[in-house]
């Protein structure tokens, strides 16, 4: 397993890290399977992992609390994140300073922890001025209850700006870490937030990599969907919306790359993500441990020059670029 540093600070995170969004917790067997996972990424070098206090109503940052608790805390990296409700009050979403210390001591007592390595603003709140929560942010850091901060994909690239003038004019502890969705078939961010990024020394770590499981090769033209796989089950369709004759057919040119370098899909397309120098870590999910292997697979896995030509090729994206004239 390959390290780097998030952004310009001193904090190393596994290239992989290990998400819980889709962490099954139903039942004793899933939670068996969870665990084996974690247990697994640790022994494999991973010390990332990914939760928020909205994923399965607090019960992800419980269990991952547990299944982290044998192990030595400074040997791990914990990520959690606030915004969505956490109870019926007015008061009880959003980045109101009442609600992000609300939230960060309810997250750590889940958790077990002194200290949340890392705190995600996991959407923006157009009702709470963007100093209120950036102050609340750095007094967190001050306070030792959270070391560095990062916020959402949805802040965009003019609010990351602002953020930063706000943290210069009153010297605020900085902004850290960027968490955008970015993979081979969603790539807004590089039109500004990367540039934005790398001007600012702030980390990226995408999340969805394999687009919903798009980019894992496992969705084909023409056949149906594997059983048990996200587009037979998931409530939302996200990866439904993503199956189309075009994304498909790009797969499979995709997965022919794939084969002549010797692996597969989805180290491919990890392997992508990582070949970015703005990238700090890429968090996937694993509902077994074979998929977990797999992706660890991708740390260390250069893509070589004419091969990622013909990835860019297929993909056939461009930056928007406004010309007059």
């Amino acid at each position: 397993m390959k390290y780097r540093n998030v952004g310009k600070s001193g904090l190393k995170v596994s290239e992989i890290a290990v998400g819980s969004w889709m962490t099954a917790l139903n039942g004793s067997e899933a939670q068996e399977t969870a665990k084996q996972v974690i247990s697994l990424a640790y022994d494999s070098g991973v010390n990332f992992f990914d939760c928020a206090d909205a994923y399965s109503g607090g019960e992800a940052e419980k269990f991952l609390g547990k299944a982290l608790k044998d192990f030595p805390r400074s040997s791990y990296v914990v990520s959690s994140k606030v915004f969505f409700p956490t109870g019926p009050g007015p008061n009880d979403w959003g980045l109101s300073r009442k609600h992000i210390i609300e939230s960060v001591d309810k997250s750590l007592k889940n958790m077990g922890l002194d200290y949340i390595d890392i705190y995600y603003c996991h959407r923006f709140d157009k009702t709470t001025p963007m100093e209120e929560t950036l102050r609340t942010l750095s007094d967190l850091v001050s306070q030792g209850k959270i070391l560095y901060y990062g916020v959402s994909e949805e802040w965009g690239a003019a609010r990351i700006e602002k953020a930063q003038s706000i943290i210069e004019k009153f010297n605020l502890y900085p902004l850290t870490v960027v968490q955008p969705q970015y993979n081979m078939m969603d790539r807004y961010i590089e039109h500004e937030i990367i540039g934005v990024c790398e001007e600012l020394g702030i980390g990226i770590t995408p999340f969805s990599p394999l687009a919903q499981g798009l980019l894992t090769g496992k969705y084909k033209k023409g056949e149906p969907y594997p059983e048990g796989s996200r587009a037979t089950h998931q409530a939302d369709r996200q990866i439904n919306n993503l199956l189309t004759e075009e994304n498909l057919d790009k797969v499979e040119k995709l997965e022919g790359v794939a084969k002549e370098l010797g692996t597969n899909m989805s180290v491919l397309a990890l392997a992508w993500i990582l070949s970015k120098d703005c990238v700090s870590s890429v968090i996937t999910g694993a509902s077994k441990p074979s998929q977990l292997k797999n992706n660890i697979a991708s740390s260390g896995f250069e893509i070589p020059a004419d091969a990622m030509a013909e990835i860019e090729k297929i993909l056939d994206f461009t930056p928007f670029e406004r010309h007059v004239g």
